[in-house]
């Protein structure tokens, strides 16, 4: 590392870009009572369905973001990107602050959307370059910051909003302290290029070991359509059999057409189950436990707490048994939280699953990106973008299908559902982990 790269410093500001990141997911959980209907206690009246497209762009701008940063980074170059995700951040929280209608607030979650998939496609390689040996531990601890973020920000709504009686302009006002401590640390920072360009690996190497970039490409495009409700599929199973679908003809595009290795699709595909296991439960969790007999933005709470703490912890458990031994430990420990939520009868057993819940999906997104990063090295910057955008767009996709399932059967049935899908992670990551266990991470 160049002696001109102050690498502490580096990563410190790339923990609180994430932090801004976070908040704004704890911020919009809070406001939207806020925007909700006067007969509910809000002030601008907005219909949910009104509130629930204003804060649309939150995902799919992510996804987009993430996907043409990394194509870009290494042409643009890091820092081009960091300071992109900065600004973009900067004016939504502006415009956030200003909404008034779902108009202002749907461009406020524009720019925060872009903003915030700017950040995952500029600090997850910077990470990853910044810690070459220790790629997953420190991903991980990364990593911690959103959940982290999503504590601190309930917390904060919990104290001056819901007890103190405080403006919410003057809650999300508080984007703009990480904001500014992130962009202090950057100011005049040398910023390294990503590891790929170090290592003098071709843009067309980086696509190579994709190996099936025009499959996943197409299918991440179809998936922001369903996303965004240009069209939709008629039953919830069919989302699960177009993963299925995706994941064929990706393999068969790395093997047949290029003749590469089909790893990365195959990570690809677990992404968009690791990430809805994950997000799509919590983001739906005041709903699914509303009867648990506990506060739902408690449990969510303490779920976000476990997570934090883990991926803190993360670097002595996969310096153990492996990155891949992790995600299958973690698609364990979900299938059976998951499960018992959905059998809750008391608050102990519901906070019970909580438990094991948090434990299971800790060390998804973090490790799926340091087992990338490790294993898959050429993939470069471009890899752990599709990777991330893969998850957010699956989150997208599959939140109204939860809520569909909700809708027409009970939250019982809509936890034993979206509990299929680390049991179908279960299978895929322990045939995964015999051909791993033994094999040492790629150096460039």
């Amino acid at each position: 590392m160049d002696q001109n790269h102050n690498k502490l410093r580096l990563f410190i500001g790339s923990c609180f870009a994430l932090l801004v990141t976070s908040l704004t997911f704890a911020m919009r959980a809070k406001i939207e009572e806020i925007f909700g209907p006067v007969e509910d206690g809000g002030i601008f009246g907005m219909s949910k369905e009104a509130i629930g497209w204003a804060f649309s762009p939150a995902f799919w701008g992510f996804t987009i973001a993430m996907v043409v940063g990394g194509f870009i980074i290494d042409i643009v170059k890091t820092k081009t990107l960091v300071w992109t995700a900065f600004i973009l951040q900067l004016i939504g929280a502006v415009i956030f602050i200003m909404a008034k209608n779902k108009e202002m607030l749907f461009l406020a979650n524009v720019f925060i959307g872009l903003g915030n998939g700017s950040v995952e496609a500029a600090f997850n390689p910077l990470v990853a370059t910044l810690y070459p040996k220790n790629k997953s531990k420190m991903l991980n601890r990364f990593h911690v910051w959103f959940p982290g973020g999503i504590v601190i920000g309930s917390l904060l709504a919990y104290f001056l909003m819901d007890k103190m009686d405080i403006s919410w302009q003057i809650y999300a006002g508080l984007l703009f302290i990480p904001l500014a401590i992130y962009g202090i640390l950057f100011l005049g920072q040398k910023i390294p290029e990503t590891e790929r360009v170090a290592s003098g690996v071709t843009y067309k190497g980086m696509l190579n070991a994709i190996g099936a970039p025009f499959t996943i490409i197409i299918s991440m495009t179809l998936m922001i359509l369903l996303a965004i409700n240009v069209f939709s599929l008629p039953a919830g199973w069919m989302y699960l059999a177009l993963i299925g679908i995706v994941s064929v003809i990706s393999l068969m595009e790395a093997r047949l057409i290029h003749k590469e290795s089909v790893i990365f699709p195959i990570m690809f595909t677990f992404m968009l189950l690791t990430s809805s296991t994950e997000l799509v439960t919590t983001q739906w969790v005041n709903a699914l436990l509303s009867n648990a007999g506990v506060s739902p933005m408690l449990i969510l709470a303490l779920i976000t707490g476990i997570m934090a703490v883990g991926r803190y912890f993360a670097g002595h458990l996969i310096h153990r048994i492996n990155p891949v031994g992790v995600l299958l430990l973690s698609s364990i420990f979900s299938a059976i939280g998951i499960y018992a939520l959905s059998l809750f009868n008391s608050p102990a057993l519901a906070i019970i699953g909580a438990i094991f819940f948090a434990i299971g999906v800790c060390y998804f997104w973090p490790t799926m990106l340091g087992f990338t990063s490790e294993y898959i090295p050429k993939s470069g910057a471009l890899g752990l973008s599709l990777l991330g955008g893969a998850g957010f767009v699956s989150v997208a996709m599959f939140l109204p299908v939860m809520g569909r399932i909700m809708e027409l059967n009970n939250t019982k049935i809509a936890l034993q559902s979206i509990g299929v899908l680390p049991l179908i992670l279960i299978i895929g990551f322990a045939i995964l982990f015999v051909s791993y266990r033994n094999k040492k991470p790629v150096e460039l």
